[in-house]
């Protein structure tokens, strides 16, 4: 009850408060040059800051100007600027960062550093980077004091207080090498109760706090940008019970998801959701990016699925919502909250979900198609045919296949005879196996009749269905191993899917090679773009390109990946500055010290935004009459 009468006053007063700010002459609050009010955690621990640059972008910029990139350590990160009232704008601050030093060991090729300097007396290498932000440039100390670490040994234990450096590197840096932190602490709680007195902690303290699960994200969310507190809850691994009436599931956060997928299995269901990384990945982290994968075109979204959540708030409280009805209509469903906010609300430490009963009759169908429109109208032919057993659609063009040939191991091209443009995988799930292959052989056929399908092969045995699946989870995988990606998850309307891939490879021309692939069910595409290296050039030709066309075919710049780091300065060109500014109203209510994963999904203007109403409504009270 209070959360939701302060959410309804903080709106009130913002709302009210809109017109005698513009009317009192305090544009200067939006203006791109204004510094912002410092982090409050970077304030607590004495951070210096340096004065900001004040070039501003051309007059009359009306929309996300390209975007500077910069290097953290290690990783590649781009950063854009959005601002209110309808207009952009771009302005580049000096930026200092701390981040390990590595002798023995330089950054990943291809990812250079700038400006390096080095204090003989610093375990620790300064790097100087200039981005257009509208973030504060500050210094951190990455140091945490004897009395933290004792605390949470005091709450953990010596073994779940991790501060050996080798250990807390892995959970540095994300699974791709790309996004890389500087923590030198590492928690490992394995209750909810810790969890709580951890971020009690941390809020009284003003510390950083990045929630991390499997880290197989894509986005640079699950890693530290400078040296916040790493909670990793893997250890909460718990089934806590299963009801094999109705198919709920209620477990720990910390439950790797293809544990969950064999436990269900056993007794008769499958998880609803089903991902490429399911051997890492955490149902806490599916939950909190909300996760799309490949049963989507079946069984829909984490949203649709979840029933209940116990969430950790930035001030330790326990929001218990963990419910397993399938129906409640009793207020503000709040669970939602937290579906797809990437931990930047509360920590997510137990679930329940909806499974799905496990059906006994499975087919694969590995099939060709000689340019992309038969794809899409294999995918319409489909639905009408297959109907309540296509389980799902996948598309590859041929890169894809070429890639996985040559970087996987142990797999073979189904249909190896001449080279197609477009592979589709579909799957159907029923519960008679005899119907659902006859049915799945004469949609084939009638789709070779049309011209939709150039050639095709179901799957004899589990063997061949496993080869088929690995080609299209292992994609991502594959393409690692060539060098540099520049990974793109994109929604995009069904019929303009496939331009992008096509004008991309205009853009970049033989610097680099562009694969499409993805959930054509779904209208999710996923663009790679490969080269050995990472390139300043390659990158200028992809951003703001990328993010500026799907915003002109009324796309979304993140389908399933979420936002990150890597995009938490692009969300203007899916959302409306008063969305935005909504959004962050809700952080600023339920994280009023922003420590949990600073720096994520939001852009840093809309929440400085929110910090100088704060400032503002504190002025007024001292001084009514101050406006």
């Amino acid at each position: 009850m209070a959360l939701l009468s302060l959410l309804s006053h903080s709106r009130t007063r913002s709302s009210v408060l809109r017109e005698p700010l513009r009317q009192g002459g305090l544009r200067a609050l939006l203006a791109p040059w204004a510094p912002p009010p410092v982090h409050p955690h970077d304030r607590a621990a004495g951070h210096a800051c340096t004065p900001p640059s004040t070039e501003t972008s051309p007059p009359g910029h009306h929309r996300p100007p390209p975007l500077d990139r910069t290097r953290l350590g290690s990783r590649t990160i781009s950063y854009g600027v959005g601002s209110t009232n309808h207009t952009l704008a771009s302005h580049r601050r000096s930026y200092w960062t701390l981040c390990p030093q590595h002798p023995s060991r330089g950054p990943p090729a291809g990812i250079a550093t700038k400006e390096a300097q080095h204090s003989v007396n610093d375990p620790f290498e300064v790097q100087r980077r200039t981005f257009g932000s509208a973030a504060e440039p500050i210094q951190r100390n990455p140091d945490f004091s004897s009395d933290d670490v004792s605390y949470f040994k005091s709450i953990l234990g010596d073994t779940g207080v991790v501060q050996d450096k080798d250990r807390v590197a892995v959970a540095n840096v994300d699974w791709m090498g790309k996004y890389k932190g500087a923590s030198q602490l590492l928690l490992l709680p394995k209750s909810t109760n810790e969890v709580s007195k951890v971020l009690a902690y941390c809020n009284s303290r003003r510390l950083a706090v990045v929630p991390q699960g499997g880290n197989t994200g894509l986005v640079g969310g699950s890693v530290p940008v400078h040296d916040e507190v790493i909670v990793n809850l893997g250890g909460m691994d718990k089934i806590i019970s299963f009801d094999n009436v109705n198919g709920i599931l209620t477990c720990e956060a910390g439950c790797v998801l293809e544990n969950l997928s064999t436990f269900v299995e056993n007794e008769g269901f499958i998880m609803p959701l089903d991902l490429g990384a399911k051997g890492s990945c955490q149902i806490g982290g599916n939950i909190s990016t909300n996760a799309g994968g490949l049963r989507f075109i079946r069984y829909g979204s984490i949203h649709g699925n979840v029933l209940g959540l116990e969430v950790v708030l930035a001030n330790g409280t326990v929001l218990d919502m963990l419910t397993t009805l399938r129906k409640d209509n009793t207020g503000y469903d709040l669970k939602h909250l937290f579906v797809g906010s990437e931990g930047s609300l509360g920590i997510v430490t137990k679930v329940s979900i909806l499974t799905p009963a496990k059906l006994p009759s499975t087919n694969v169908a590995f099939l060709s198609c000689n340019d992309y429109m038969s794809c899409q109208k294999l995918l319409l032919a489909a639905r009408r045919s297959l109907g309540e057993i296509l389980s799902a659609f996948e598309f590859m063009d041929r890169q894809c296949i070429d890639l996985a040939m040559t970087h996987l191991e142990g797999v073979h091209n189904p249909l190896p005879v001449s080279p197609y443009k477009f592979y589709v995988l579909i799957e159907t799930t029923g519960s008679d196996e005899s119907y659902d292959k006859a049915k799945l052989e004469a949609f084939l056929l009638s789709s070779m009749e049309d011209g939709l399908v150039a050639d095709g092969v179901i799957a004899q045995d589990i063997s061949q269905a496993s080869n088929f699946w690995r080609i299209r989870e292992g994609i991502s995988e594959a393409s690692v191993k060539v060098g540099a990606v520049y990974k793109y998850d994109l929604s995009i309307p069904v019929e303009k899917l496939y331009d992008i891939v096509e004008e991309m490879r205009s853009r970049v021309g033989d610097t680099a090679e562009v694969l499409g692939y993805g959930h054509l069910g779904d209208g999710n595409l996923h663009l790679n773009i490969l080269s050995s290296k990472y390139s300043d050039n390659i990158l200028a030709q992809i951003e703001p390109f990328v993010y500026e066309w799907t915003a002109g075919h009324r796309g979304s710049i993140s389908a399933e990946h979420g936002l990150g780091l890597m995009k938490a300065e692009k969300i203007h060109y899916s959302k409306s500055p008063e969305a935005v500014q909504l959004m962050a109203s809700i952080k600023k209510l339920m994280d009023p010290n922003s420590i949990l994963n600073p720096y994520k999904v939001l852009p840093q203007s809309a929440l400085s935004l929110e910090q100088g109403y704060e400032h503002i409504f504190a002025k007024m009270e001292q001084d009514p009459s101050w406006l």
